[in-house]
């Protein structure tokens, strides 16, 4: 069972940046299809970023493109979430999420992730 835990939240004023990471304590890191997902104040758990677990390809919600990068270094069994031009509608917690897989898809569905962290909680204020 992979576990995974994120850092790198904190409160920031709009327009800064922040770099999340994401931990994983499984020697098998590179099998797995990572994803971040934001859960806002009283709102469901949304799609923001995703990478291959060869780091080949990455997916990123619209609202993210051009201000959020996802990276991995799967010699460290991490993975990034670098967050610029931060906008308070960012706030909420980030969560970061494993599925383990043979390919290199990018899952953007909650449901098909099968490991999660605890999360990280971001707050933008205005």
């Amino acid at each position: 069972q992979v576990q995974l835990v994120e850092s790198g939240g904190g409160l920031v004023q709009a327009g800064a940046s922040l770099r999340l990471s994401c931990a994983a304590s499984d020697v098998t890191f590179s099998s797995y299809a990572m994803g971040w997902f934001h859960q806002g104040p009283g709102k469901e758990r949304d799609f923001v970023a995703g990478i291959s677990p060869n780091g080949g390809n990455t997916l990123s919600a619209d609202p993210v493109k051009g201000r959020f990068t996802i990276s991995r270094d799967n010699g460290k069994s991490t993975v990034y979430l670098q967050m610029n031009s931060l906008k308070p509608e960012d706030t909420g917690v980030y969560y970061c999420a494993a599925d383990f897989r043979a390919d290199n898809f990018i899952p953007h569905n909650s449901i098909e992730y099968d490991y999660w962290g605890p999360g990280t909680q971001v707050t933008v204020s205005s």
